[in-house]
């Protein structure tokens, strides 16, 4: 027997409720590897799927988790072997699939990659999904074209899980970063992250007025979505790329096609879930190479199972700072 944290669900009233209980390896979903989960994260989506579900989870009881990290146990794929150390991240583990808050879990090889070298499982942990977009985030802008040099890039929800990993990996590339926050009390901690310049979340709140406006960003990794998102499009350089990678601020994007059509300005998608195996590893490996463990260190807040509950009403709510590191095992 070990732990894990299960959501049930009332079938009359439809609430959910967590707990850590005891649970045995016969009951986990069928997998072609089992590890050792050392250690787990929080997303906003674990926030959902801990709390009212948010559409995503399909069957209870259920086990959340999008992220875990640990050490295979046993595996009927040759590609991994007992001892290995494994990363998982999406391909809906934690939602559909049980995922990595237990100590125990069963999933597909496909949705592994080996532990990256210059990382241990917490730091990747710290990383996560969140972190591995951000990361998705960069390169995307990097490939259409963004260079150190070329003015400030703007990172949205910059203290949040994403917008942290963002600012740490730009700045640390060299980049000239700017960073939007709704918390004042936030700054000091942007700062010691590498941001030169913060920007009030409610400068770029309103909704767009003018489809254009001064040209000032370079690149941005947008981490809001909404009408943030839109009236950002209008303030970006001539031929400059937003990554989008959140909804935080809303789904809905009250935008002109204006700033695409007269400034050639890039809108770039960045799903983290269905990522192909080669792009993660290229993705794990800059992760490792181009984000300083000293600034990944500063955002780690350490969680145990027992705390998932309270942190995924936190994480809903926006009041989580930097990175949630779960030791599934305290």
């Amino acid at each position: 027997m070990f732990n894990a944290l299960v959501v049930t669900r009332d079938e009359e009233s439809k609430k959910t409720s967590a707990s850590v209980e005891q649970i045995s390896l016969d009951q986990l979903p069928d997998g072609e590897v089992t590890v050792a989960v050392e250690y787990s994260t929080v997303n906003y989506k674990d926030g959902l799927c801990i709390g009212p579900g948010g559409g995503l989870v399909r069957r209870y009881p259920h086990v959340p988790g999008i992220d875990f990290a640990g050490t295979v146990e046993a595996s009927s794929d040759d590609r991994y072997q007992p001892g290995d150390k494994v990363v998982s991240t999406g391909w809906r583990v934690g939602e559909a699939h049980w995922g990595g808050y237990s100590q125990k879990a069963n999933v597909k090889a496909d949705w592994l990659v080996p532990l990256p070298e210059g990382l241990d499982t917490r730091q990747a942990m710290a990383v996560g999904t969140a972190g591995f977009t951000a990361m998705l985030a960069v390169m995307a802008l990097e490939d259409h074209g963004l260079k150190p040099g070329q003015g400030p890039v703007l990172v949205t929800g910059a203290a949040g899980g994403v917008g942290s990993v963002a600012t740490a990996i730009l700045a640390n590339l060299g980049y000239e970063v700017a960073g939007v926050t709704g918390r004042p009390e936030t700054t000091e901690y942007l700062t010691a992250l590498g941001v030169t310049q913060v920007v009030a979340r409610d400068e770029l709140n309103e909704t767009v007025k003018r489809p254009l406006e001064a040209e000032s960003w370079a690149g941005c990794v947008d981490a809001v979505g909404g009408a943030m998102l839109a009236r950002v499009l209008g303030q970006m350089k001539y031929g400059a790329s937003v990554s989008a990678v959140g909804l935080a601020g809303g789904a809905a994007l009250p935008a002109t096609v204006i700033p695409f059509l007269l400034r050639g300005v890039n809108l770039l998608g960045i799903d983290s879930v269905m990522q192909p195996y080669d792009n993660r590893v290229r993705a794990w490996k800059r992760i490792a190479s181009d984000l300083p463990m000293d600034k990944l260190e500063a955002m780690i807040q350490p969680a145990r199972l027992s705390d998932l509950p309270q942190l995924g009403a936190d994480i809903l709510k926006g009041q989580i700072k930097g990175r949630v590191v779960v030791d599934v095992n305290a």
